[in-house]
């Protein structure tokens, strides 16, 4: 069953190029579904593409070419919650490439899209019981660039 919530995201000209950028980044499930044209009369240049409609593993998203007027914050993000440290470090490198790194799990790819890749079981360690484990895992964590699920249960454990 198609998600009820199908994520839209506002681009100058660039919606084709970041769906396929998307689509060879998670790769498996993951398509491009449908592109419209602006036609005549339309608030775009006819011919050249309005929007983008693909699926990134199972999720679809829309992208659309609306102009310059609107550009992504960091007030909303994409978590990628990934099994592995390979998984996580492939996400990591290919979303980093020609965006920037941030704290703590963030980074803006190369359309300013933020993202979190985050190592699964953080949130578990992160929401310790123990309140002085789950206080040295976030502090741990906050001096982090790229998560090391590893180091941050090291820390939560004392084991600085």
């Amino acid at each position: 069953m198609p998600s009820q919530i199908v994520p839209n995201l506002w681009f100058d000209t660039q919606a084709a190029e970041a769906a396929e950028f998307y689509v060879g980044v998670f790769g498996g499930d993951s398509r491009i579904l449908n592109v419209a044209h602006y036609g005549e009369g339309s608030p775009g240049v006819p011919g050249t593409v309005m929007t983008v409609e693909f699926e990134l593993n199972g999720q679809r998203f829309v992208g659309i070419n609306g102009g310059p007027k609107f550009t992504f914050t960091e007030a909303i993000s994409l978590q990628i919650t990934c099994d592995t440290e390979e998984e996580l470090d492939r996400y990591w490198e290919a979303l980093t490439d020609g965006g920037t790194e941030g704290r703590c799990g963030w980074l803006k790819d190369r359309y300013g899209l933020s993202w979190q890749v985050v190592p699964s079981g953080m949130e578990d360690v992160l929401r310790d019981p123990d309140p002085d484990r789950a206080r040295r895992a976030m502090t741990a964590m906050l001096q982090m660039v790229k998560l090391d699920i590893e180091a941050v249960r090291a820390a939560a454990a004392g084991k600085t």
